[in-house]
């Protein structure tokens, strides 16, 4: 046999090995992700890019965002819960957030109900990128998400923490959804709650490469999840809040509420956390012991000393300031609340009476605090009719790139069919 001929031979024999090599490799994923499924591990209802969320993070292999010297960073900003009281705290997150930031893209995701025609005050945004105001329905509460949640001090149980999570990992589809479209990829992706009333600007050092940015106490055995910011990879880790859940089940996570559950979703990721102080509180309408005890909830002035970091607060007349509120903060147990017992202790501190709704002459409160800007805010909110509802929803809804809501008319129906 030639030379040439051997040559030949061989070269088919490697090839075909080759080929078989490569047949080998690109089955094996598929073969590990029919496991993975088999045996419970991989939620079935998860999309193929979500499948990155369930892969361990290191903080080492977390690169910094790209040299955007020659562009600004692209920042998605993402607000999720109900709007109850939106007309209070709308107009803040557009101040303090949207137009300190102009060139971030705002991504909504919210329940539809009686409250969300108050959206309509986002026309105010700078960008709009993406809106999706849904009807909720019932999560399934399978065998892992009941043995890995706690329904203990949820208002709504375990079926309350799953549309919490749902609400939250739904800035991952909007926002994923945005990049394909337009073939880039988000820098940075900030995560907070429609309910927070914001009293200054988000500071440029909430923007920290390999970092999973959160404020501050309200930690509740675990950590804040009222506020983050990170990069993509980290941002995807901390809003797979769904997702990840067979993942701390087979991980031994159990029983856990909405903080602790975030603290070790996090943990599994091998994020690197840190806290910084933010000017928030969250407005709340739910009713707290008073005075708190060791491991209760307190209730600060929307007056009361900043920052906040995400404290529950309400519109009220101080109850207890001074020694009483210094007396009542050094009796908590620290981690159980927002307070972590420390800043508190040394400065003014006001609290509310939260054992009833809020009382009359709430709207004077509120006026004096927010300024006038917001007090016109509010009022404006209260006075709309339903005709200038649809109109400003209809010039959300054009400036929205993507746009999946019910109609205007529908919306601005269900929360003035009173009109």
């Amino acid at each position: 046999m030639s030379i040439q001929r051997i040559s030949t031979a061989a070269g088919i024999r490697i090839t075909n090995l080759d080929s078989s090599r490569i047949l080998f490799l690109s089955l094996t994923p598929l073969l590990l992700l029919f496991i993975a499924y088999h045996h419970g591990v991989v939620d079935p209802f998860l999309t193929f890019s979500h499948l990155k969320s369930l892969q361990p993070f290191s903080s080492t292999q977390l690169p910094p965002p790209p040299d955007t010297a020659d562009r600004p960073p692209r920042i998605a900003i993402c607000l999720v819960g109900g709007a109850r009281r939106f007309e209070l705290t709308g107009p803040s997150i557009v101040k303090n957030l949207l137009k300190e930031y102009p060139n971030a893209d705002l991504f909504l995701h919210s329940p539809l109900d009686e409250n969300a025609y108050k959206f309509f005050l986002l026309n105010e945004a700078p960008r709009i990128a993406g809106v999706r105001i849904f009807e909720p329905h019932r999560i399934e509460e399978t065998q892992s998400r009941i043995r890995v949640l706690s329904s203990q001090n949820s208002p709504n149980g375990i079926q309350g923490l799953l549309q919490y999570f749902n609400l939250v990992e739904g800035c991952l589809s909007l926002i994923s959804t945005y990049e394909s479209r337009h073939n880039c990829t988000y820098d940075w992706i900030i995560r907070t709650r429609v309910d927070g009333f914001w009293t200054g600007p988000l500071d440029p050092s909430t923007f920290q490469p390999a970092t999973y940015v959160i404020p501050p106490g309200s930690r509740f055995g675990g950590f804040n999840d009222r506020f983050g910011s990170g990069d993509r990879l980290a941002s995807t880790a901390a809003l797979s809040r769904l997702s990840l859940i067979p993942r701390l089940d087979a991980s031994g996570y159990h029983n856990l509420n909405s903080e602790s559950a975030f603290k070790a979703q996090l943990n599994i990721s091998n994020l690197q956390v840190k806290e910084i102080s933010l000017p928030f509180c969250v407005l709340s309408d739910r009713r707290y012991n008073f005075p708190p005890g060791r491991h209760g909830v307190p209730v600060v002035s929307m007056g009361s000393v900043r920052p906040l970091n995400g404290a529950k607060c309400r519109p009220c007349m101080t109850a207890c300031c001074g020694e009483c509120a210094t007396k009542i903060m050094s009796g908590m147990v620290d981690g159980q609340s927002w307070t972590e017992g420390r800043e508190w202790r040394k400065v003014g501190l006001e609290l509310c009476n939260a054992t009833g709704g809020w009382e009359e002459g709430w709207e004077e409160v509120f006026d004096r605090v927010a300024g006038e800007e917001a007090a016109a805010e509010r009022r404006r909110v209260a006075a709309v009719e339903r005709n200038g509802c649809e109109e400003e929803f209809e010039k959300m809804r054009q400036r929205t790139e993507s746009w999946d809501a019910p109609p205007g008319e529908e919306i601005c129906r269900l929360g003035l069919r009173k009109q």
